[in-house]
């Protein structure tokens, strides 16, 4: 603009506030004091503005970069990797890094966009999108069964050896939900793992009682490899999210995947 063209906006601007802005005199201009503090007000104005017209430029953009997700071992094998390949086919900008650990994972520093978690949340200050419920099987290799007394009551565990799952309180006791309501029973046994794939192949060889998720025993029950135990008692569900830190920019990448997993883990597919 010129200075002319400016002046005229700045005069029109007085107008319509009813106050000075700038003194002026024939050689210079200055600033009133509630025009300096008129300026530091629009600036922020200005700047908030300009922020949120690049958030919503940048929700248009097409998801891309590296995004880090981190899951339970079982979950991640078995869940989240054959559903993975659908996110990745559609966002194909997108390079993913998996990490499986049954560890805990802090969300705020472990340095990943998303995590996985398996349980209850003892996290504050995390944003949690929940989950269809993780659901646990009780199953025993047919050789196992036949050469260890029957099991017809969760209480009949007591007698077994109950392979434990370590990082969890499913090393120590397991609750079910029978005829009788919820029933929590200690569970003994001389191998813990912290591992369920390595749980399974002990299972399947025989060593005990195996209690792990859906996903990872329900092909082997179908192969006749192992025996569902107590179909009338049924482990309560584990609760399942999505964990992200509220400071995390909520990227076209982080955010695709975040509505990727609720539809393809949400409580719709419970």
């Amino acid at each position: 603009m010129s200075l002319q063209l400016v002046g005229k906006h700045v005069q029109m601007l007085e107008q319509h506030l009813g106050v000075r802005l700038l003194n002026r005199t024939t050689r210079r201009q200055h600033l009133t004091e509630i025009g300096a503090g008129y300026y530091e007000k629009v600036k922020i104005i200005l700047a908030e503005v300009e922020s949120a017209e690049a958030l919503a430029a940048e929700s248009q953009a097409k998801p891309s970069g590296r995004l880090r997700i981190n899951a339970p071992v079982s979950f991640g094998i078995h869940a989240l990797m054959p559903r993975l390949a659908e996110y990745m086919a559609v966002y194909q900008e997108v390079q993913v890094e998996v990490s499986l650990a049954n560890r805990y994972v802090d969300a705020l520093t472990a340095g990943v966009d998303v995590i996985f978690r398996v349980g209850e949340l003892s996290d504050s200050g995390v944003i949690a999108r929940r989950l269809a419920p993780y659901r646990l099987v009780l199953c025993a290799a047919p050789a196992y069964l036949r050469a260890n007394p029957p099991i017809h009551t969760p209480m009949d565990l007591a007698h077994h050896e109950c392979l434990s799952f370590s990082y969890t309180e499913l090393r120590t006791h397991w609750t079910f939900d029978g005829p009788g309501g919820l029933l929590t029973v200690p569970v003994t046994g001389r191998l813990m793992i912290d591992n369920g794939e390595a749980l399974l192949i002990a299972a399947r060889s025989g060593m005990g009682v195996l209690l792990q998720p859906a996903e990872l025993v329900e092909p082997e029950i179908a192969a006749g490899r192992l025996v569902r135990v107590l179909p009338k008692y049924h482990p309560p569900s584990r609760p399942l999210h999505l964990l992200y830190a509220p400071d995390r920019q909520m990227t076209p990448k982080l955010r695709s995947f975040i509505e990727f997993a609720v539809a393809a883990f949400g409580p719709s597919t419970a």
